[in-house]
């Protein structure tokens, strides 16, 4: 009876922590789909932007350039220049960080503001997704490191289905500015939410953790950074003008691109809810199938793309594999660098970023000189070798 007595409270206590830490895996959820949808806000609003500001579309388009920037340098010194700083005054920092950034941004007087307001939300996408994974495994057990990422990427894909239509209807009701504030709101219950779920995160300073440069020494990590970077590369070759492929190709109308893209959104999310079940099984098998599906319907969308059913049909299918593999990618981190899970998640934002910056301005180059054949079928190459990749870092990983 002493025994149980003595348990007992124990039981409980670790019960509320477990629930604890889920309720922040579920904050860190609803503060990616805020960052997300900051990131992205621009895309649907870059015309109302540029008037008001007196300056070209390409100059607003600009602010996404200026995100991403800021987002590699970020998720290249985060975990170096923040080695003592307890992790959860880190994150609340951070999306601290988010709420300045959309006031300065929706209540910028010229573009210099603006730009400066966009830089500060890519400091605050490189920091967050840099420590995603090392956060999550300091929340949850190990096996469930899976699920909790998958969660949290599905606040990633929600934004990627409302982002831009979002952005486009809140334009046209209360101006892009309006649209821009109200992530803000959004980003103050995130970080109410973090203080009161988050716990607290010490710095592990007394432990060794490596350099994001000096990760790159050891070969699965080399190998496996080569094989995601050619993964996002090769999707977003393809992904990047998939509107001006229906458009001309398909010949759809706006309606019907907006139905397109709505199916290819939802399907996105299922597909990080169900990918956790696929990981807790094996993770290379994952990472080395879907590049090579994603191949197959790039090829699909070359031969049979002018029947808009069929596209939207090989599209919906793309957004169920596209937007749940990074999940795998980051469990891949998870498993294969438990302890330089921060270092590694800089590395592999800024492999990322970088690698999606490519992907579209190679896409563009293609699209512009030859086609949309050209373009997909660079894709559906791309996405092989990078599948071959991953197959080569189960070798090394196994050797």
């Amino acid at each position: 009876m002493d025994t149980i007595s003595q348990t007992a409270p124990e039981m409980i206590q670790n019960a509320d922590s477990q629930a604890g830490s889920w309720g922040a895996v579920l904050a860190m959820s609803l503060g990616a789909f805020a960052l997300v949808a900051s990131e992205f806000m621009p895309v649907s609003l870059l015309t109302p932007i540029a008037a008001d500001l007196h300056i070209s579309e390409g100059q607003a388009g600009q602010a996404i350039s200026v995100s991403g920037a800021f987002a590699v340098l970020t998720s290249l010194c985060i975990a170096s220049l923040a080695k003592g700083v307890n992790r959860k005054t880190l994150l609340l920092a951070l999306i601290g960080m988010m709420i300045v950034s959309g006031t300065v941004v929706s209540l910028a007087p010229n573009y210099i503001i603006f730009m400066f307001g966009r830089a500060m939300i890519g400091v605050v996408i490189g920091g967050f997704w840099s420590m995603s994974a090392a956060t999550a495994m300091r929340l949850v057990e190990d096996h469930h490191v899976p699920r909790a990422l998958a969660i949290l990427n599905g606040g990633n894909a929600l934004a990627t289905v409302i982002a831009a239509p979002a952005g486009s209807f809140l334009g046209s009701l209360i101006g892009w500015r309006g649209a821009f504030f109200c992530v803000v709101p959004v980003a103050v219950i995130v970080f109410a939410w973090q203080v009161l779920s988050l716990p607290s995160m010490p710095s592990e300073r007394h432990r060794h953790s490596a350099s994001v440069f000096a990760l790159l020494t050891r070969p699965i990590v080399r190998m496996g950074m080569v094989a995601v970077s050619l993964f996002f590369m090769g999707q977003f070759t393809l992904f990047t003008y998939v509107r001006p492929f229906l458009e001309t190709v398909a010949h759809v109308d706006v309606s019907t691109l907006s139905l397109i893209l709505l199916l290819m959104g939802v399907s996105g999310f299922v597909g990080t809810v169900l990918i956790g079940g696929a990981l807790k099984k094996s993770i290379y098998p994952v990472l080395i199938v879907i590049p090579l599906l994603m191949a197959i319907m790039a090829v699909g969308l070359i031969v049979l793309g002018k029947w808009v059913v069929v596209s939207a049909m090989i599209l919906t299918a793309w957004g169920l594999f596209a937007t749940s593999a990074p999940v795998g990618w980051w469990t891949w981190l998870a498993r294969t660098l438990p302890q330089d899970a921060e270092a590694g998640g800089g590395l592999m934002v800024a492999v990322v970023q970088l690698a999606i910056t490519l992907g579209a301005t190679c896409g563009g180059l293609l699209f512009d000189g030859i086609g949309y054949q050209a373009t997909f079928a660079a894709s559906a190459l791309v996405l092989v070798i990078a599948a071959l990749l991953a197959f080569a870092t189960m070798k090394t990983g196994h050797a």
